[in-house]
């Protein structure tokens, strides 16, 4: 009796694995992404540092922001739009290919005599608009193919192979980047993108609904009209993008080593906050239990804030990246609510359009960030830029939770939309079976 207690109470916090059990297309997805994401890291980890290598600039490392930011926004939008009106696994798979294609410009650049400034950051570019043009057709699959009950343990699943890649990638990054050069981790990145897109062809055909619309300006404004009626889904991108702008601190890391004379630490700083999110998911078992999403996500931006804070103030690197751990933490459990308050009130028809907001206002907010912080260190130093940004956030979270109620009040089995949305996905499994 005792042994079947310790297993039950066990499986309460381990992850939920039912979308893994119920959907060959979240299988196949979440083994895409475990690769394509670890070759991903190595690359945003390598660009960066080889532009600082090149520049010895924060500025430089921070303006990479500003480079990726209008094509993601722009990208961002027409992607939502265009995965509510085509096949979208012909999205994921095309932009797949378009990423793997310039990471081999990353490579050649790399193995130059004299490697060149400007291709890193036209590539970065490139790599931000193919990825504005993918996250929408990705994220709005999820509420296809996993059965309503079960979105919060897909999305803790799909954080959790997320931040695999996270890990793994950057710490191994800024070995290979240390003893063997920028081009062996480009190389990585363009094995994990050709990897990636064998798995893609294994996908099943995800088609637009036969009366949907072709992308047009006129079709985003209506999405973007839906998203501003909802009070719900205005908290958590306005929360999001708040903490996002004013703590994402991750650009001026080569910085913060020099600062704690700590040089060696720098792939662990990278990876220490996808350790503590790594943490959160093998222990989310009891999120599925949970119907106050919003609470989630209120609180989890707040305890980022707190330890992006803590991280900038102390000068002990081991009680720095214990920070960072904390502050991963928080931002797993603030994405978990986003995540499955949007697939559990969105519905089907502008899932797309919805998946490119969401995608601004969860990309938008880091790269606007990366700007803040490389200007930040650039006046104030390094640790100064981090903690005053953490304390900003702190600030910013309370006063949105302040305006705007609805999302600290968020029930999954009270709210309308969310009710309506599980009706609509009970009638057509009904009509599929």
């Amino acid at each position: 009796m005792t042994k079947k207690l310790g297993t039950k109470k066990l499986g309460a916090i381990l992850p939920d694995l039912s979308p893994l059990r119920s959907s060959r297309e979240f299988r196949l997805l979440w083994v895409q992404g475990l690769v394509t994401n670890f070759g991903s890291f190595m690359a945003m980890i390598a660009l960066p540092l080889q532009i600082k290598d090149l520049t010895e600039s924060p500025l430089a490392v921070g303006a990479m922001g500003a480079v990726e930011l209008v094509p993601l926004v722009i990208f961002g939008l027409y992607g939502g739009a265009l995965a509510d009106a085509v096949d979208r696994r012909k999205v994921i798979l095309l932009t797949e290919a378009g990423l793997g294609l310039l990471a081999v410009i990353l490579l050649v650049n790399a193995l130059l005599p004299e490697p060149l400034l400007w291709p890193l950051y036209v590539v970065a570019a490139g790599v931000s608009a193919l990825a504005g043009l993918q996250r929408p057709a990705l994220d709005s699959l999820m509420a296809r193919i996993v059965p309503h009950d079960q979105l919060t343990a897909a999305a803790a699943l799909n954080a959790l192979r997320w931040q695999l890649g996270a890990i793994a990638g950057p710490s191994l990054a800024g070995l290979v980047v240390a003893y063997a050069g920028h081009g062996p981790a480009y190389g990585v990145t363009i094995l994990g993108f050709a990897v990636s897109v064998l798995l893609c062809l294994r996908l099943s055909p995800a088609p637009a609904a036969h009366d949907a619309e072709a992308p047009s300006l006129r079709g985003i404004v209506e999405g973007a009209r839906y998203a501003w009626s909802r009070p719900v889904l205005l908290g958590t991108y306005a929360i999001d993008l708040a903490a996002m702008f004013f703590a994402f601190p991750n650009t001026i890391f080569p910085f913060l080593a020099d600062d704690l004379n700590a040089e060696w630490s720098l792939g662990l700083m990278y990876a220490a906050g996808s350790v503590g999110s790594v943490v959160l998911s093998l222990t989310s078992g009891w999120t599925s239990r949970v119907r106050r999403h919003g609470l989630f996500v209120v609180f989890g931006a707040a305890g980022w804030g707190l330890a992006i804070t803590a991280a900038g103030w102390f000068s002990n690197i081991w009680v720095v990246l214990v920070c960072l751990g904390f502050a991963g933490a928080g931002d797993m459990l603030s994405g978990l609510g986003r995540s499955t308050i949007w697939n559990q009130t969105i519905p089907e028809e502008l899932r797309g359009r919805l998946a490119g907001i969401e995608v601004l206002s969860y990309s938008v907010g880091p790269q606007l960030g990366q700007i803040r912080a490389g200007t930040m260190a650039g006046w104030t130093g390094t640790r100064p830029a981090i903690w005053s940004g953490g304390l900003a956030c702190l600030a910013s979270v309370g006063l949105l939770a302040a305006v705007l109620p609805k999302l600290v009040t968020y029930d999954s089995e009270t709210d309308e939309d969310a009710l309506r949305r599980r009706a609509q996905k009970e009638a057509a499994t009904a009509t599929t079976a």
